[in-house]
């Protein structure tokens, strides 16, 4: 993943309840610090600008934003600040009558979940941007050089890359001296070492 995330507790104003906490493991107290989505809701809007949400069950959620951004603060619903893919509805095209939630993808496209015991909203939209790519063919055609990629891409996958394109480039991390060292000394211990040739 890029590592550019947006990743807020809020305060939703109201008490934990007992089925939510079993879920998330996110306590009333945990929260009653945290700033409600009046106020993170501008940032919120400018980090989806212009993207492409890719969201599991897309109408819940989406129904639960609308309601914040329209209902309550009297901004437009969140289809006016970017699009949306629903990985529910179109694991349901691709896989009618199976099971389809996030768990029975993972298992389908070999997506490890194993350090998944509660849902938190990062964590499973790491696992579901993993989910994505296998389901698309997004892996393929990340890695395709071939003048027939773009062919392959699926539009959403292109619209991940092209996001990715616009954002500040990885830093460069040099290594030390010691480092340098001991990998040529590593190179030099190969026998027809093929990056000692010139």
């Amino acid at each position: 993943m890029t590592g550019n995330n947006f990743h807020v507790y809020i305060n939703p104003q109201r008490d934990s309840e007992e089925g939510a906490l079993r879920v998330h493991g996110i306590t009333t107290e945990f929260l009653s610090d945290k700033p409600t989505f009046s106020q993170i809701a501008q940032t919120f809007i400018d980090y989806i600008q212009g993207s492409e949400l890719i969201i599991h069950n897309a109408p819940f959620d989406v129904g639960f934003l609308d309601y914040e951004l329209a209902d309550l603060l009297k901004l437009p619903p969140i289809g006016n600040f970017c699009t949306v893919f629903d990985t529910l509805a179109d694991a349901k095209k691709r896989h009618p009558a199976q099971r389809n939630n996030l768990d029975a993808l993972c298992k389908r496209y070999n997506v490890d979940n194993a350090h998944r015991e509660l849902h938190g909203a990062l964590l499973d939209a790491q696992i579901l941007a993993d989910v994505f790519l296998a389901m698309t063919g997004g892996q393929f055609s990340l890695m395709n050089e071939s003048e027939n990629a773009d062919k392959i891409m699926t539009a959403s996958t292109q619209n991940i890359i092209r996001t990715l394109a616009n954002r500040p480039p990885l830093p460069i991390l040099h290594c030390t001296e010691d480092e340098l060292n001991a990998h040529n000394e590593r190179l030099a211990s190969i026998k027809n070492c093929l990056w000692l040739e010139n």
